[in-house]
């Protein structure tokens, strides 16, 4: 910490331009005279704010509006650079209601050098630190903190401070040190005041610029103005100018493209009544740009979502998102975001997904994980749920009044797509939300209901239902679904929330996206002997196996349920694969020592070291996993498993693929749940007694298990946490990553992968985590024992044909398929009688044959199928 500081009085002059972002090569400057005449939340596309609510951009200047510590305003678009040089730095600022300030220890100025973790600007404006110089509220001048004796010539200061004064700072090189000069000036240029720091380390100088206002007062009501800067600029040798690193206004967008049908949203900041209403979508179309929609600016979440149909997408389309902001005095500047709708990839033999999940914000913006992905090159994303947590990018979370608790959601969400922007920006992505996007630990949605009023923490959250305002949940969905393809049933539920779950159809793979916690039921009120506390139940009297699965507890709902059957036994737009896509998986794949009855313990837990095994953890029963409630999660296994799909999802901690298991052990749905990008609360499987019927050699948490609720799951790859000496350790020892899954046209191959985030698959193509990659077949996934076989199918004259198989007695579904070739042995599972249904879904062209009985051996019977 630099603490000598001397004051000198002398007369100086300095002239403030009134030009915006003046560039020169020789001398690179930046100067901003913020834009007169516009008033707006958001600052402008060279600036990141902490925090979003507690900045604007009115009367020509940068005003802070929150009496709190830190409150700082990053410059993204210039930087002091790791080499000698002079520089200077200047700007207006002033304390308008200084006289009301109880803590004249509050300060405002310049931080300077600042630097984060990870070496990338973006970690450095949210969490970097650098140097402060500026001035306090009792009128001293400092440099790297203030002084603890107040100066007899600050008094003089402090009406300037008041009305405005500028603030310069000159930096001069000298034998790898700096001699720093910070100085007071009226609005004559004479100087007030002088401190001086000499040999400065140059490496506390090169890095990043911010304005800071530093007011440790608590937080006021109103929005009164509590600082105010005018006239930056930054110049000099030393300054490096990034004009690229510019966010915004169009901050980032997210599509999806679907039967033949483009949703696309953009994402803008809060901005002002005077910038553009509509946001346009143009395309390259014989080398020219063609505007084909514009849609209006959602208030609330600003977002403009388009849809576009009956075009073709057998080419590469580049795209450009255009929108006008006011750059002062009625001057309207256009801004454009490129990016490119991929060809849908009908031709390729593999499609790849890439899965995420738990985005915190320890390793942003996840250089690594980026890196990889891109080499990757996956065809489609999907996100499946807490893109953001409530403590993402510092300062807690602000719950009230509505609209700040928007911007601060929004400026969470806003990092989200400043680290992924580039992957979203030319392939399509799948975003669903989970509990800490909506500021929940844990949510049992309730169709959408509210909590009771007036309970608080666990106590709200376990009655179930939403915590936040139902206008909040929904700016939170039009953000992160607003891309999806329309709804399946689009009626809203309680509060008037929407609704999201849907198909998606891209080059044949058809997803179901899920949502598997709006209509899920709260524990608690169903379970009150059990105690709950956070979705654990405290009684350890209380059987969680036998005693948990009560009548009226559900899980996906009638109206998700009934959509899984449909999509189950639609194989249009020539679907030859299907995936569930949902925010968890239908297990509670973790163990705690025997003690334990609340995960609480987790951050306590030493991780492991390698081939070490704890000696006494047991399979937990946390009824936040969809292993809860038990007929629930059946009931939805048993409609997903009639399409042969695979389950992708996240949430767990804990990356794993499991097979599930109803009437028995792996005769439905295989599972993969990714790990999480990083890691806030790691996870392990470790059960003390070993699965049963495992592969020989196969790791002791492989096999088949009974989960907490008593569900069967067989485990087949787990990446529990262990050390890897990499720091931090808070990243790289939590088992944090992604997960790939391959998809073979050709061979109808399913081949999953877990990859640590850290690791470079370019240069490490075997780094995944122990147990992967797994590959599967498409009818593993409903490996149900067959009791019957109806006749065998010889198809003829039709390319891969589509099979249903209803059972005649309730005119249900058994399953339905694409079949990889000509021929096919349908098994059954019971005895009775049967319709086959032989087509093609596209051209409506189809066979029927009923009355069908089993028998017991497969191949008995042949049923020549043939196609004019």
């Amino acid at each position: 910490m630099i603490e000598r500081f001397s004051i000198v009085i002398f007369l100086t002059f300095f002239i403030v331009t009134a030009v915006t972002c003046i560039r020169q090569r020789s001398n690179p400057t930046f100067q901003d005279h913020f834009p007169d005449n516009v008033q707006r939340t958001w600052i402008g596309p060279d600036y990141w704010a902490n925090r979003l609510q507690d900045w604007q951009l009115n009367n020509g200047r940068a005003e802070c509006i929150q009496t709190a510590r830190n409150r700082n305003l990053n410059l993204l678009t210039v930087r002091t650079g790791d080499r000698p040089g002079d520089f200077t730095m200047s700007v207006r600022l002033g304390v308008p209601a200084l006289d009301s300030l109880s803590n004249k220890e509050n300060l405002l100025g310049f931080r300077i050098g600042i630097n984060g973790q990870f070496d990338d600007y973006r970690d450095d404006a949210i969490y970097g630190k650098g140097l402060d110089a500026g001035i306090t509220t009792s009128g001293d001048l400092f440099i790297g903190a203030p002084p603890v004796k107040h100066n007899g010539n600050a008094v003089a200061l402090l009406p300037f401070v008041k009305k405005g004064l500028t603030l310069r700072l000159k930096a001069e090189y000298q034998d790898n040190k700096y001699n720093l000069t910070l100085e007071a000036l009226d609005d004559n240029g004479k100087a007030l005041a002088t401190l001086k720091e000499e040999d400065v380390p140059a490496k506390l100088l090169a890095g990043g610029i911010a304005l800071v206002s530093h007011f440790p007062e608590g937080q006021r009501k109103t929005d009164a103005i509590v600082s105010w800067f005018d006239d930056l600029s930054v110049s000099g040798k030393k300054v490096d100018l990034f004009p690229e690193r510019a966010f915004g206004p169009v901050l980032f967008e997210q599509y999806t493209l679907s039967k033949g049908i483009l949703k696309m949203t953009a994402q803008l900041p809060p901005t002002g009544p005077d910038d553009g209403k509509t946001v346009g979508l143009q395309i390259k179309e014989k080398n020219k740009w063609k505007t084909i929609q514009e849609q209006k600016i959602d208030p609330d979440a600003r977002t403009a979502t388009f849809k576009i149909e009956n075009r073709n997408y057998t080419e590469d389309i580049p795209f450009r998102l255009v929108y006008e902001l006011n750059t002062g005095n009625g001057q309207m500047k256009t801004y454009y975001l490129e990016g490119t709708v991929r060809k849908e990839p009908w031709d390729k033999e593999e499609i790849v997904v890439a899965g995420f999940t738990g985005n915190n914000d320890l390793g942003f913006p996840n250089n690594d994980l980026v890196k990889a992905v891109t080499f990757h090159n996956p065809d489609i994303l999907f996100f499946s749920g807490d893109q953001i947590y409530e403590g993402v990018g510092g300062f807690g979370a602000q719950r009230k009044p509505l609209d700040k608790a928007m911007l601060d959601y929004l400026r969470k969400w806003y990092l989200f797509g400043w680290a992924y922007g580039n992957l979203l920006r030319d392939r399509p992505s799948i975003t669903i939300p989970d509990d800490h996007d909506v500021y929940h630990g844990n949510i049992w949605g309730c169709e959408g209901k509210s909590t009771p009023p007036g309970l608080t923490g666990f106590a709200a959250q376990d009655a179930g239902g939403y915590k936040m305002p139902a206008e909040w949940v929904k700016m939170v969905e039009r953000t992160q679904t607003s891309h999806l393809p329309d709804p399946y049933d689009p009626r809203p539920v309680k509060q008037g929330i929407g609704v999201y779950y849907t198909d998606l159809n891209y080059a044949g793979v058809s997803f179901a996206i899920l949502e598997d916690r709006k209509f899920k039921s709260a524990p608690k009120p169903l379970l009150p002997e059990a105690k709950i506390s956070n979705g654990w139940y405290q009684n350890r009297s209380w059987d969680p196996v036998t005693q948990s699965d009560v009548p009226g507890a559900k899980l996906l709902g009638e109206r998700q349920l009934q959509f899984l059957e449909h999509w189950s036994g639609d194989w249009s737009g020539h679907a030859w694969m299907k995936m569930v896509l949902s925010q968890t998986i239908f297990a509670n794949v973790a163990t705690l020592p025997a003690e334990a009855y609340h995960d609480d313990v987790v951050p306590s837990l030493r991780i492991m070291h390698k081939g070490e095994y704890p000696p006494d953890d047991r399979p937990v029963a946390d009824m936040d996993s969809d292993g809860w409630p038990q007929t629930g999660r059946n009931k939805a296994i048993r409609a997903m498993r009639k399409a042969f799909a695979l389950h992708l999802a996240g949430d767990q901690h804990l990356g794993s693929v499991i097979q599930y298991g109803v009437e028995d052990w792996r005769d439905s749905d295989y599972a993969f749940c990714v790990p999480s990008i990083s890691n806030i609360w790691p996870r392990r499987w470790f059960p003390a007694k070993g699965g049963m019927n495992r592969e020989t050699g196969a790791p002791k948490y492989t096999g088949d298990f009974y989960d907490g609720f008593g569900n069967k799951v067989t485990v087949l790859a787990v990446s529990n946490p262990v050390y890897t000496g990499k720091e931090p350790s808070e990243l790289y020892d939590r088992a944090t990553g992604y997960g790939i899954v391959r998809l073979s046209r050709k061979t109808r191959k399913i081949t999953m992968e877990c990859w640590p985030g850290y690791v470079d698959p370019a240069t490490e193509p075997g780094g995944q985590y122990p147990g992967w990659p797994i590959t599967i077949s498409q009818t593993d996934n409903y490996n149900r024992k067959a009791t019957g076989w109806l006749p065998r199918l010889e198809i003829q004259n039709m390319k891969e044909p589509v099979i249903r198989v209803f059972s005649e007695k309730d005119n249900a579904l058994v399953y339905a398929i694409r079949l990889n070739g000509n021929t096919f042995d349908p098994k059954v599972f019971r005895q009775g009688s049967y319709r086959m249904e032989v087509g093609d879904p596209d051209t409506g062209k189809w066979k029927k044959f009923t009355g069908l009985e089993p028998d017991k051996k497969t191949g008995t019977k042949t049923l020549k199928v043939v196609f004019e």
